[in-house]
């Protein structure tokens, strides 16, 4: 019963199908050589020298010191000129006494220690009651400026550009005087100044006579000309002979006595 129904199956009427076979392909008779070439030599540029390197020794490490300069070893010779190491000396053997120092340490230290005079106490500040205590020599609160061997003396640059400061003024006074000397005013005597006055009498006397003989029509622009410097000129010394007749005591420059047609701006009238 079973191979019956196994052969009529309802699989078994699918028609089956047969996979198609390929043909050889041509393979080379080099294949072999070539890959084992390519495995042999392959990635060699992903290392840094060749692949296996032999490992470090953990003993071969940086010292301290290793590679500053070393002196060189000393030769035989040289170890066999050493003294000779000095033996330990016995139990039996005791010091020449004579030779040994007769000073009494202890009585001197005593003595130096009654002697010595005791320790001043640093002196301190405090800023609360029950606050800390601070040096006072670094608190600021100690005048120790003042007792300096130099306080309160004057520095030697200010000295020095006081004294620069009285030479240019004594300079400047010398100049000044000897300005003023140059430009000193001298007093006319009583003479000279009845002279100038002659004469600036004398020269409105000239302007006049030719203001008066000026015409009695003028017409032409040279002869209003001429006319108003005339009467300006006659006008000036009008007024000087007024002012020299007022003041009797006049003063002159040095530098205009010898000026010749003085103006009455050289003169100083007190």
């Amino acid at each position: 019963m079973t191979a019956h129904y196994a052969q009529e199956n309802i699989c078994n009427l699918l028609p089956k199908l047969e996979k198609p076979v390929r043909p050889l392909r041509n393979i080379s008779a080099a294949r072999q050589p070539v890959k084992h070439d390519t495995e042999k030599n392959k990635a060699q540029w992903k290392t840094m020298g060749p692949a296996k390197v032999a490992v470090p020794s953990q003993k071969n490490f940086l010292k301290k010191h290793s590679k500053e300069p070393k002196l060189p070893e000393r030769k035989k010779e040289q170890d066999s000129k050493k003294l000779p190491a000095l033996s330990v000396p016995q139990r039996t053997y005791h010091p020449v006494t004579e030779i040994q120092n007769r000073k009494n340490f202890i009585n001197a230290n005593v003595v130096a220690a009654v002697t010595a005079l005791p320790k001043k106490p640093q002196p301190i500040y405090v800023d609360r009651r029950q606050g800390d205590k601070y040096l006072l020599e670094t608190s600021g609160l100690v005048p120790k400026y003042i007792k300096k061997k130099d306080y309160g003396v004057t520095p030697k640059y200010v000295t020095q550009r006081n004294e620069e400061k009285k030479r240019a003024q004594k300079e400047y006074e010398a100049s000044i005087l000897e300005h003023l000397q140059k430009v000193a005013m001298k007093q006319l005597s009583d003479e000279e100044r009845t002279s100038l006055l002659q004469g600036l009498k004398k020269n409105w006397e000239e302007l006049y006579r030719e203001f008066q003989c000026l015409p009695v029509e003028i017409d032409t622009i040279l002869k209003r000309l001429y006319k108003e410097k005339l009467e300006s000129q006659m006008r000036q010394l009008e007024h000087d002979i007024e002012v020299i007749e007022k003041h009797k005591v006049i003063y002159i420059a040095n530098d205009c006595s010898n000026r010749q047609n003085q103006n009455m701006s050289s003169y100083f009238f007190p």
